[in-house]
């Protein structure tokens, strides 16, 4: 019975010794996260409080080039209707005014660098 006893005892002491090591990690990876959160810029709070917004920049700092309203449109899972594809484009007018986004041609908006 002693000998199992130990044997428990070895095993746990193991399992804690991981377990040690693992919240170590993490530890030095929300440090880590949080230095780099604190480098980002904070989001530009001149923009209205409307939950497009941050989707709108979010799709254009995935996109590999210029997007029309449309593409964000689609993008945003918005139904492509007159309507809607107008309403983006308004939507897309305020950034450009304020400097966050820039115009790359004809109604082809960018993030700005």
């Amino acid at each position: 019975m002693a000998g199992d006893l130990r044997t428990q005892t070895e095993e746990l002491q193991a399992r804690l010794r991981e377990a040690e090591t693992h919240l170590e990690h993490l530890a030095i990876t929300r440090k880590t996260v949080t230095a780099l959160a604190d480098r980002l810029p904070a989001a530009p709070s001149h923009l209205p409080e409307h939950p497009d917004y941050p989707r709108i920049l979010a799709v254009l700092n995935e996109a590999t080039g210029p997007l029309r309203a449309r593409d964000v449109c689609e993008a945003l899972d918005h139904e492509l209707l007159p309507k809607n594809i107008e309403g983006t484009r308004a939507k897309l007018r305020r950034p450009v005014k304020l400097d966050i986004l820039a115009e790359a041609g004809t109604g082809s908006l960018t993030r700005r660098q």
